[in-house]
């Protein structure tokens, strides 16, 4: 685990030259190796240098050497090559000294439980040095020992993960050193799920920010793929029927999360998999992952219209590339789909009078339309939508209309509402709307209201982005559809709260990912219905909804972000609302997520959340501009003193139909309706398993689920009653190694840890 033999022997006789004091130090180097080593977020591998090698340094003036200090990383790649549920993982990392003098590192990576070392080298002068690795036993009474003597809340989290230990040297001042590791392991597989899990937790350990770090992953399988999901991170897809590679790459970072990655399988047309999340006599949380398998390679017949805004204020740069991307459009489509052009600015004209087949020759006709295009006059969009709903016929087709414009109606109907509810009426065959709002005038509520109602999708090209691109890569999303007007039936499960809360098409390499809330548990049988070429497809699939599951936590915080987001959608179009804020809030400060109605500012004089003043909020810059009074305080804005017009400001932020903010706004409640991953925590916000923690302005960490008035349990921090409560509460370690210091409930009672 954590140290060899060898490393035994180093280190009594450095104790025994160096006193107690140095005791003490070589306890805190073994304290901070094994804060790499915790129960849900472990830290890679890391090079630690101890201060006291420099004592002979007799140059070195005002030197603390009593630190033990990590290294900087240059760069952490990772590639990870998985074969049928067994993954090879190989690590190539750089470490930094930035020392002027040459130093003894010492290299530790925590490996999973059922991980085996298959190679391991550091190159120096073409010398490779081998590491080893010490049995859990041996490991387990040094950790206990540790705790004993460090006292360091840290360590509580520790599990017995098997640790790979090395020590390097020399080490040139200024240079660097390249380690090399490859482990292999049998993946974990449950409910149709593989899942792989990289420890990436680096941002407290490097000094800097890491040049650049990545982790490929390339996946082969003898069972057809279906889904390959992140919970973790954002990631690059390209998925086939037996191979998949997935990819998250940064640059001059500091990953604090670890890199998670799951896959499905099946041999069925549509793969369906459910995760579920539940603690004891709690309501539960599930996402189901759908995803098209066979049925993807069936040539699926579409409809669609391009209606395109040539208005004066189009003018330029701006219709050159919509035409490069309508061009782009146009030579992708397939044999079996039927299309149209309609470009508006005052009057309404139209490529052809009808649908038509894209053979070569009109293709050819309408890419020398598009040519010709010019931009001039006025926007009716009004007339433009209608005109192209009205060209639709009731074939068993899939029907769509990609509508792109850069300002709000100026001519003919003008009032959003009325515009909203005349496409509606226009749009009897249920054709999806697409709509691409470039610009910072465009009128984001009409634009929002009219894809909703529509069964479509909203984005937004801000001032400086290529419209070709955006518009080419949506493109290739939607070009191949396979399954639409989806429905699904949980059977005897009742659930409740899912989003998104009208089912998406799926599209082929896309897959559709639904987070709810059930409560009774048990097994069931999902019938999910859809159409393919317009005909009714059923698929039936056996699940378990489990009465307990403590893993899979992430599943709550996205559906808690996701369900924000169509709060703040709510608001948007409601305007104020009492019960809509006070929900935002309450999720806010129970699933640690950032609004533009929350501060997480807590008052330590008054040992409470700013929890029943509106005025106390906090706005992202992202959202909007910096309004007098405030107070930029730990990444967060929290408002110190705001006035009661704050609270009419917020308000404000959502009455914004057009402009930067409300540009910026709307794109931002998007992000939070489609969320797939979890943010990493803040320094001032922690979530630990299914609780989430605020840091109070004393440096006091505190249980969101606090209230004032609430009567506390003061315990002494590593007291006897703070080592009961860590035996009697499996869970208690993992809260405690957040400080010394904190506020939390356990077992229906509130303690106040204090030094």
């Amino acid at each position: 685990m954590l140290v060899d033999t060898q490393s035994y022997r180093w280190i009594g006789v450095s104790l025994s030259a160096r006193g107690e004091d140095e005791m003490k130090k070589m306890f805190l180097i073994l304290a901070f190796l094994m804060c790499l080593a915790v129960a849900q977020v472990f830290a890679d591998g890391a090079m630690f240098v101890d201060h006291s090698q420099f004592l002979h340094k007799h140059y070195w003036n005002n030197f603390d050497y009593n630190r033990i200090e990590p290294m900087s990383v240059k760069y952490h790649r990772v590639k990870v090559d998985i074969n049928n549920g067994v993954a090879t993982t190989f690590v190539d990392e750089v470490f930094l000294n930035d020392y002027e003098a040459e130093v003894e590192g010492t290299y530790i990576f925590p490996l999973p439980e059922e991980a085996t070392i298959k190679s391991f080298a550091i190159y120096a002068d073409g010398k490779k040095i081998e590491g080893q690795i010490m049995d859990k036993e041996q490991a387990s009474r040094t950790y206990q020992d540790m705790v004993k003597k460090m006292r360091e809340p840290t360590l509580l989290e520790y599990v017995g993960r098997n640790m790979f230990r090395v020590k390097i040297f020399p080490i040139p001042a200024h240079g660097e050193k390249r380690v090399e590791l490859v482990y292999e392991q049998v993946l974990k597989y449950e409910n149709g799920i593989y899942t792989y899990d990289y420890p990436l937790d680096t941002e407290r350990f490097s000094p800097k920010p890491i040049q650049d770090v990545s982790v490929i992953t390339n996946i082969k399988s003898n069972i057809p793929l279906r889904s390959v999901y992140s919970s973790s991170h954002n990631i690059g897809l390209k998925l086939k029927e037996n191979e998949a590679t997935a990819a998250y790459e940064e640059n001059n970072a500091k990953p604090d999360k670890n890199f998670i990655l799951h896959y499905t399988v099946s041999q069925k047309d549509v793969g369906l998999n459910l995760m579920t999340h539940r603690g004891t006599g709690k309501k539960g949380y599930f996402m189901l992952l759908v995803s098209p398998g066979e049925v993807a390679k069936v040539e699926t017949a579409k409809d669609i219209i391009f209606v395109i805004d040539t208005s004066g204020s189009m003018a330029g740069e701006k219709i050159e590339q919509v035409k490069n991307a309508l061009k782009f459009c146009l030579k992708n489509l397939k044999g079996s789909d039927r299309f149209n052009i309609i470009d508006f600015s005052t009057n309404i004209d139209s490529f052809d009078t009808t649908l038509i087949t894209p053979t070569q020759q009109k293709v050819e006709a309408a890419l020398s339309y598009v040519e010709k295009i010019k931009a001039a006059g006025g926007t009716n969009i009004n007339d433009a939508l209608i005109k192209a709903n009205n060209m639709f016929d009731d074939s068993q087709r899939v029907r769509m209309l990609i509508f792109l414009t850069d300002g709000e109606p100026t001519v003919g109907v003008t009032d959003n509402k009325l515009i909203v509810e005349n496409v509606k009426n226009a749009n009897i065959l249920k054709t999806r709307l697409f709509v691409f709002g470039a610009g910072d005038d465009v009128n984001t509520h009409l634009l929002d209201k009219l894809s909703q109602t529509n069964k479509g999708v909203s984005d937004y090209v801000l001032k400086g982005e290529n419209i070709e691109q955006k518009v080419s890569d949506f493109y290739r999303k939607i070009s191949q559809p396979v399954l639409s007007d989806i429905t699904i039936d949980f059977g005897q499960i009742k659930v409740d709260d899912f989003y998104p809360q009208q089912l998406p098409d799926i599209f082929n390499g896309t897959q559709l990912i639904l987070v709810g809330r059930y409560e009774k548990s048990g097994h069931t049988k999902i019938i999910l219905n859809g159409k393919i070429n317009g005909k009714e497809k059923e698929y039936i699939y056996d699940v378990n909804f489990l009465e307990e599951e403590n893993s899979n936590d992430f599943i709550s915080r996205i559906w808690a972000t996701r369900k924000v987001g169509y709060l703040l959608s709510e608001l948007r179009f409601t305007g104020k609302n009492k019960e809509l804020k006070e929900e935002i809030i309450s999720l806010s400060k129970e699933y640690g997520i950032m609004t533009p109605y929350t501060s997480y500012l807590l008052d330590a004089k008054e040992d409470k959340y700013k929890q029943d003043n509106y005025p106390h909020m906090s706005i992202p810059l992202s959202l909007a501009g910096r309004p007098k009074g405030l107070d930029v305080r730990s990444g967060f804005l929290g408002v110190e003193s705001l006035s009661a017009s704050a609270g009419s400001y917020q308000d404000s932020v959502y009455a914004l139909q057009k402009g930067t903010t409300a540009v910026n706004f709307a794109q931002s409640v998007k992000n939070l309706q489609t969320v797939t991953s979890i943010d990493a925590n803040t320094s001032d916000i922690k979530r630990v398993g299914t609780k989430t923690f605020i840091r109070r302005t004393d440096g006091v960490w505190v249980d969101s689920a606090f209230k004032d008035g609430i009567k506390l349990k003061e315990i002494k921090y590593f007291s006897t009653d703070y080592i009961d409560l860590l035996k009697k509460y499996k869970e208690a370690a993992k809260y405690f190694a957040l400080s010394k210091s904190i506020i939390l409930e356990l077992g229906g009672e509130y303690y106040f840890v204090k030094e």
